[in-house]
């Protein structure tokens, strides 16, 4: 790989696209410090916020996904895709990149089909088990295509995948070790079991839900609760943080931490997440969300949970199997203990690594 390569990664919308794709740049700059980085992200979503905070410049496009149902956002779709068509094509002709990475997102679909109209080599790192409608269009042109999941050519074309893994914070390979400074971070009683509660960066009504009103439940059980309640929801639940059992956070930055103090871990299924929970190697009771498309968060749950290293609860049946199921797992070692040592069997600690290997290929 040259040493002054240009590299332009889009990727956003939730941090499942934001934290891979900033990873990756990570790994590209330890290589080659020199590399020239820009991502590229749509206006007013997380991403815009995100890679600053992590050091890098990023462009935005007016650009979201379509509804499901009929929406005036719906009606300006076809005009905000000819307008980030024309943005995106601009900044490529601008930056000149070397090659451009795509982790998911609405403007990832823009930005590379561009680059694939200007032969410009381009590199799509899918996360989910099912893929979405734009990796789907966008792989007939891509150069590579890394994945997370087996048996991707039912999608991809076959001489085009490598089997990769997802990306994830280098901070997570050695949680393990951290288990003392974690119970001090959090101040926690470490004779105590813990429930760590994740449901995304933006958080997800029915889990919170779900902790609301099951906190006499978790007290019964001389559980610890860290929750992390999403940024949309935390002013509605954060006065949950006075009790004694319990601390709500609209964001985990130290989730590192919060993965090592954690005795269970309760979890909505991105395809980021999932793979984050395959290195802690924690017990994980997955929830997928329904609101997604294809429905792939069931799809990566149950992926782990055939090879007995999760439990997967639907949000249809909460009401009736959570209490059920849930707490006497809490209590079973036994279980526990089999589902932590069977997740971390499907761990891929070197994706990121893996993933920069194919990038030096495409512009050597």
């Amino acid at each position: 790989m040259k040493k002054e390569i240009r590299v332009i990664i889009s990727g956003g919308g939730t941090g499942g696209h934001i934290f891979p794709a900033i990873s990756i740049a990570n790994e590209i700059k330890l290589r080659y410090p020199d590399a020239d980085i820009l991502f590229v992200g749509a206006q007013d979503r997380m991403e815009m916020q995100k890679v600053p905070e992590a050091g890098y410049p990023i462009e935005g496009l007016w650009i979201s996904g379509l509804q499901r149902r009929l929406t005036v956002k719906n009606l300006l779709f076809p005009v905000k895709l000819v307008k980030s068509l024309w943005k995106a094509r601009d900044i490529i002709r601008k930056f000149k990149p070397d090659v451009v990475i795509g982790t998911g997102g609405f403007a990832s679909g823009p930005l590379l089909q561009m680059a694939n109209r200007d032969k410009i080599p381009t590199l799509i790192q899918e996360q989910n088990s099912y893929p979405g409608i734009t990796n789907k269009l966008l792989a007939k042109d891509a150069n590579v295509i890394c994945t997370a999941y087996p048996d991707m050519h039912r999608f991809f074309p076959i001489d085009k995948i490598v089997l990769t893994g997802n990306p994830v914070r280098q901070d997570l390979l050695d949680v393990q070790k951290k288990r003392e400074e974690a119970v001090a971070f959090f101040g926690i009683d470490p004779a105590k079991k813990t429930v760590l509660v994740l449901g995304g960066s933006l958080g997800a009504r029915r889990i919170n839900e779900l902790i609301d009103d099951n906190l006499k439940e978790f007290r019964k059980n001389d559980l610890q609760v860290l929750w992390q309640t999403g940024s949309l929801y935390f002013e509605e639940y954060k006065h949950h943080g006075e009790l004694d059992f319990v601390q709500t956070f609209d964001f985990l930055k130290r989730i590192d931490l919060a993965y090592a103090a954690a005795d269970i871990i309760i979890s909505r299924a991105g395809a980021g997440t999932v793979s984050e929970l395959c290195i802690v190697g924690k017990p994980v009771v997955f929830i997928p969300s329904p609101n997604v498309a294809e429905d792939h968060q069931t799809k990566n749950a149950m992926s782990v949970a055939e090879k007995d290293a999760a439990v997967v609860l639907s949000e249809s049946h909460l009401e009736q199997g959570f209490r059920s199921i849930f707490f006497p797992l809490v209590q079973s070692d036994e279980k526990l203990e089999s589902l932590g040592r069977n997740i971390k069997k499907l761990e891929k600690p070197f994706a990121t690594a893996n993933i920069v290997d194919e990038i030096e290929k495409l512009v050597t």
